[in-house]
């Protein structure tokens, strides 16, 4: 096992990993930027380093920096949390010409699938469905135009080499193209520090569908089920439960077999996620593997009862899966997680500032993730979710009021949250039959403003 383990991350996912860390009894230590460096978790690591910057370019995505601080800390092992550097094919291969352990999958496996477009093409010959998609984009217009064409609008711009729904624009006629690739070119570049960007077909109303995926370095698969991730806004999850509500148990099980058998093929060994967006017919199509935790792996942890954090450091650390998983792995009960956010509840816009109050009732059975306590800024440098609210119960109907209750008894003062937006969506009554997809967010929050609006 690990002796030294760096973090490379911020906020709730550094938290949750240093609170891991600690119970395995390894060395942790911490990386801060100037505006984090008053963040609770840091106090818990044993050796904590500056960044000396504020933006993400000049922190949590400056190599440099970093790997300087590999070498002077002496870390055998980095944990790259989600986001930034999690997958970044060049950052794995220099820990590994460092000998020093990348806390997830090998480069290679990071580079098969980080192009999403080379992924996409890879998933189908292992009998993946996969919708339309285009190559990466050349910088001629009308070399775009045909691409679109080719794929039928509306269309998906994405980042190539990005996650999280940052940068994915749909274009639903040709004069909406140009600019829509910019900016989309514009902010992965700004993310991820690569420009390029694809398209895909765009679906209307689907659902969103993913699978847990662990894996060892000797090539052994196991999938931990499913997760319903379709409640979004600007493509990026708000509200993500297990299992997926409507949907026949034959049905995940079978695609959960058939992903599984998958990746195995391919050979991956460390934890991901395999993503799918299932039209309202039930037709399935490959959307992109992400080769890292993901924010929402509580879920998964929650109704499996399975450290992932731990799983993905003992994989990496060579454990074999048999030692790592349970010998039968059944989801129980019924988990859901949202994520608040520092922003405006109508239309989602960023809202930094102080946590002038942030207070969070102890309730069982409701576990909260979080990097910040009362006192700290949330900042405009980074992505503003400030905590996740999980919750597990036997049934669905018993974890959504059980939700509901506890969001209303939380108190967040001295900035705007998404708080309002959460409750006022569990307690639709879409979201209460299970009648979820990727647009439900933007239709209730237009209806929520519309009602405060009939209200005032």
């Amino acid at each position: 096992m690990f002796s030294k383990v760096l973090v490379v991350n911020r906020g709730a996912i550094a938290a949750r990993i240093i609170r891991t860390l600690r119970k395995m009894d390894i060395f942790i230590v911490a990386i801060h930027s100037d505006p984090d460096s008053e963040l609770p978790y840091l106090k818990e690591a044993d050796e904590v380093y500056s960044l000396d910057g504020k933006t993400a370019v000049e922190t949590y995505l400056n190599q440099g920096k970093i790997l300087e601080i590999i070498d002077e800390a002496k870390v055998d092992a980095v944990h790259p949390g989600y986001g930034f550097l999690a997958e970044n094919t060049g950052f794995a291969k220099k820990l590994e010409e460092r000998n020093v352990t990348f806390i997830g999958p090998s480069s290679n496996y990071i580079s098969l699938m980080s192009d999403k477009n080379d992924a996409r093409t890879l998933m189908s010959k292992y009998d993946l469905p996969v919708g339309k998609g285009s190559a990466v984009l050349s910088q001629d217009l009308n070399d775009m135009k045909l691409e679109a064409e080719k794929v039928g609008y509306p269309v998906l711009v994405k980042p190539a080499n990005g996650g999280g729904g940052i940068g994915m624009i749909p274009v639903y006629e040709e004069k909406e193209l140009e600019k829509a690739v910019e900016r989309a070119r514009s902010m992965a570049e700004k993310f991820f520090s690569d420009g390029s960007v694809y398209l895909e077909k765009y679906f209307e109303q689907p659902r969103h569908i993913e699978f847990q995926i662990m894996a060892d370095r000797e090539g052994n698969v196991a999938h931990l089920y499913e997760r319903d991730c379709s409640l979004q806004r600007r493509h990026q999850k708000i509200i993500e439960e297990s299992p997926a509500p409507g949907i026949a148990r034959e049905e995940i099980v079978g695609l959960g077999k058939k992903i599984q058998e998958s990746v195995e093929k391919i050979g991956y060994d460390n934890i991901g996620t395999v993503e799918m967006l299932r039209s309202k017919n039930g037709d399935y199509s490959f959307l992109e593997m992400n080769t890292r935790l993901q924010v929402e792996h509580a879920v998964t942890e929650e109704i499996v009862d399975v450290d992932l954090v731990e799983a993905q450091i003992r994989s990496a650390a060579n454990e074999s899966l048999s030692a790592i998983l349970p010998k039968k792995i059944e989801p129980s009960g019924h988990s859901l997680e949202v994520r608040i956010y520092a922003e405006d509840p109508y239309n989602f816009f960023p809202s930094p500032g102080t946590l002038e109050t942030y207070q969070f009732p102890e309730t069982e059975g409701i576990r909260i993730e979080t990097g910040f306590k009362e006192g700290n800024v949330i900042s405009s440098f980074y992505d503003p979710m400030i905590a996740k609210v999980i919750v597990h119960r036997e049934s669905r109907e018993q974890a959504i009021a059980d939700l509901i209750e506890y969001l209303k008894e939380i108190k967040i003062e001295g900035l705007k949250t998404n708080l309002p937006f959460l409750i006022y969506a569990l307690q639709s009554e879409e979201f209460q039959a299970g009648q979820v997809h990727t647009k439900l967010a933007e239709e209730l929050a237009k209806r929520m403003k519309e009602s405060s609006k009939l209200k005032s």
